[in-house]
Order: structure tokens, then C-alpha cells, then sequence
């Protein structure tokens, strides 16, 4: 069965201290993380999350600190080829603090310094997970930070071995800027000046953020149980809230806490079979919805002026029929005039040729006489 792509990809924490015994129930107590030695090694404490084993916590011996190792967290970045990628680093100004070598049973893996000196690890596994989708659960690594003292140049260099992509640089003003990280679109981490620090640093390192649900009461709990608050806790863009930390041994660490909305969106969401609230239960949106109706209603009857506007301008076409028929009756009383003229001219005419008929009947009289 083919193993995912670990290539690039933050797969492991590693706690290096000189107090195994008592970081186990520390961090129990900061983040909540259950602790049981390593089927493999008894030596080599595993803390879980309930999803899962998170990290690994082992003791800082005398051959560490002969190779230059310090009590420190050190991430775990997956590699296809540990041997191929120790050699690119070193050609691109890297430090070998451990060469490529085998865990029993668990994979290959060697320990390096970056061109800046923090140190990291590349590791191979022999069985490896597929990468989490969404957001990280309680316990879980939830970010990655490297302080440094270039950090343009650091990027570089991670580009070049992993292929990471620089996603945002955020402008924080007097702070200088954060460089924010990435691989395959999502956000793996950022990258901050080691010189804008608020506190002091022994140079640069790697910082793990783990996901607690309330990163004011593990600050408390990491007082209260021998550790120190390094800054905060605060809120950062996004809506999150973050607190760095130092265990007993010094070790800085963080901690972040999801946005309470995305927290309240969670938990919002119905539970199978949990009937949606009806419509009429809100009765806000009915009111409104109810408005605008009436609102159409009244544009409805704005017509209403036109009807008594025909009904004005019906009065206009009777009287313009109406002048039609008197018009009418006009013409018709003239031709009568006329045709009145006429006969009247022909009766005049009529009376004015009897006299000359008269006339003419006596002088036949008189000549049928005289015969």
C-alpha cells in the first residue's frame, strides 16, 4: 500500500529536556496531553491528544550537548529521501548535528542546523498518516513559528528543501513583518524577526503551537505549575487568542485557542435528526415580509386617478360626436334651403309664362275665328 506524501509536511514534535520525568505531567496539566513510555523505547515518553499521539519527550544527555543541542521542542518535517536532503542542506548552508540514521521500527531520520542555527529534523517514516483536514482538535499542533535573525533568507532556504510557498508577509508596524508560510494553498506557519522579540531568546529555534481551548486558563495552569508566561495572552488576526510560554526547564512553547465563532458555528449546527425551527417561529422576518406587500398594494391603486381621467376625457369624444351631429343637421338644413330656392325660382318662373300662354290661346281664339 502505497504511503501518503510526507514530503514537506510537519509530522512530529520532539522535547529535548533535562527533566523528562517532570515535563511529562507539566504539559498534562498546560494542555492536557496523556503520557505513557514508548513500546519501542521505555526511555522515550509519548504524549497523546485524544485524537492521537502528538509528541515525543527524551532526555537531554551529555552526547547532545557535546554536538550542540539544547533543551529545546524540534519539529519533525517530513522527507522523501533523509540521505538526498541532509546533502542539498549542507550544499545550501546547513549544519549536521546528527547524520541520517535508522529508529527500529519506526523510520530514518537525521538533525540539522539551518544557515541561521535553529535546528529541525528530517524524518522519514516507515508508516505515516494522511494529513488532517480542517482544524486542529484539542492537543493537536496548530501552527509552526521560526524566530530567526533573517528571516527572508530562512525562507529560502526552506523553500529550497521543501518547496514551501510564501503565502502573506504581514506588516506589524515596529514589530517588522511575519512571514507567513505555506504548502499545497494552506497555511503551515510563519516566520518572525528574532531581533523584534519582546523577551530574550538564546537564538533561533522552532515554537510549536498546540491547540487548547482556552489559552488564558493554560498560561494560568503553566504558572501555576512552575513554568513562565514569555507574552501574552492576546488575541492575533483571525479572531484566535495565543499565549508563549516556558516550561520549568526554560523551553518556550505556545499555545492557541480557535476564535469563539467558529467555536459557536460548531456548535450551532443541529444534531442529526433535530427538526429545523419553523419560519413562524421568528416572528421578526414575518413583520417585515408582511411590509412589503402593502407597500405593493398602494402602487396598485395609484391608477386610480386615470380611471377618473377617462372618465373626463369620455365627456370630450360625445361632444365630439355630438358637434358630428350637428354639423350634420346643418348641412342637411342647407340643401332643403336650397332645394326650397329652386322650387321657388321655378314657381316664379311658372307664374311669370302664364300671362304670355293667355296671350298666346286669345290670338288663336281670334284667328280660327276670323277663318
Amino acid at each position: 500500500m502505497a504511503q501518503p506524501l510526507v514530503h514537506g509536511r510537519f509530522i512530529w514534535q520532539g522535547l529535548i529536556t533535562e527533566d523528562p520525568a517532570g515535563a511529562a505531567p507539566f504539559y498534562s496539566r498546560v494542555i492536557g496531553w496523556r503520557a505513557e513510555p514508548s513500546a519501542v523505547d521505555p526511555s522515550y515518553t509519548i504524549v497523546s491528544a485524544a485524537s492521537g499521539p502528538v509528541a515525543g519527550i527524551s532526555k537531554l544527555s551529555d552526547a547532545n550537548r557535546a554536538q550542540g543541542a539544547r533543551a529545546d521542542w524540534m519539529s519533525f518535517i517530513g522527507a522523501d529521501d533523509v540521505d538526498a536532503l541532509v546533502a542539498q542542506a549542507e550544499k545550501l548552508g546547513a549544519k549536521v548535528h546528527r547524520a541520517a540514521a535508522d529508529i527500529d521500527k519506526v523510520g530514518r531520520y537525521a538533525i540539522l542546523a539551518d544557515p541561521q542555527g535553529a535546528t529541525f529534523a528530517l524524518f522519514k517514516p516507515l508508516e505515516s498518516a494522511p494529513p488532517k483536514a480542517g482544524a486542529p482538535q484539542l492537543g493537536e499542533l496548530a501552527w509552526h513559528e521560526l524566530t530567526t535573525t533573517d528571516p527572508e533568507a530562512a525562507l529560502k532556504f526552506y523553500q529550497e528543501l521543501f518547496g514551501w510557498q510564501l503565502m502573506h508577509r504581514m506588516d506589524m508596524g515596529q514589530m517588522g513583518f511575519y512571514w507567513i508560510f505555506g504548502s499545497d494553498g494552506v497555511q503551515r506557519g510563519g516566520i518572525f524577526n528574532l531581533y523584534k522579540l519582546p523577551h530574550p531568546a538564546p537564538g533561533p529555534y522552532w515554537t510549536p503551537y498546540f491547540e487548547v481551548a482556552d489559552a488564558d486558563k493554560a498560561a494560568q495552569a503553566a504558572s501555576k505549575a512552575g513554568g513562565r508566561v514569555l507574552n501574552g495572552p492576546m488575541d492575533v488576526p483571525g479572531g484566535g487568542r495565543i499565549a508563549q510560554l516556558a516550561d520549568p526547564s526554560g523551553v518556550a512553547f505556545a499555545v492557541h485557542t480557535a476564535p469563539k465563532s467558529a467555536a459557536s458555528s460548531e456548535a450551532a449546527k443541529p444534531a442529526a435528526g433535530t427538526k429545523k425551527p419553523a419560519v413562524s417561529a421568528q416572528p421578526a422576518a414575518p413583520a417585515k415580509v408582511a411590509a412589503k406587500p402593502a407597500a405593493k398594494k398602494a402602487a396598485v391603486r395609484k391608477p386610480a386617478p386615470k380611471k377618473s381621467a377617462a372618465k373626463k376625457a369620455a365627456p370630450k369624444s360625445v361632444r365630439r360626436k355630438a358637434g358630428k351631429k350637428k354639423g350634420g343637421s346643418k348641412k342637411t338644413a342647407t340643401r332643403s334651403r336650397s332645394s326650397a330656392s329652386k322650387a321657388s325660382k321655378a314657381s316664379s318662373a311658372r307664374r311669370a309664362a302664364r300671362p304670355a300662354r293667355r296671350k298666346a290661346k286669345r290670338g288663336a281664339g281670334k284667328a280660327r275665328r276670323k277663318k
